[in-house]
């Protein structure tokens, strides 16, 4: 079985972004990075086995850098069902609105 596909957007802040600014497209490979002010907006498409997965694998990569980093992440899987994030920790989850539920 392959691993669902999710859709990213995220928003990284640190202390440190000289540091983090080389290694996000490392961490988000065919991602759109942009700096909006002292964050930096990611917005990728990923595969893997789950949005927490994802989400923990991400910032212990970012963290590994510079520790003082920030990630607040939503994850949207292909059937609608999205996945909030403030660092490791899983703050909501909900349907995009016009996605029909899990059957």
């Amino acid at each position: 079985m392959t691993d669902p596909q999710f859709r990213l957007v995220a928003r990284v802040s640190t202390d440190s972004p000289e540091r983090i600014r080389p290694i996000l497209g490392d961490v988000f490979p065919g991602g759109n990075i942009r700096e909006e002010g002292p964050e930096f907006v990611v917005e990728a498409t990923v595969k893997g086995p789950s949005a927490k997965d994802l989400n923990r694998a991400a910032l212990s990569a970012l963290r590994k850098v510079e520790k003082r980093t920030r990630l607040r992440a939503q994850w949207t899987a292909g059937d609608g069902q999205f996945y909030r994030f403030f660092d490791y920790v899983l703050k909501s989850t909900g349907r995009v609105e016009g996605t029909p539920p899990r059957s």
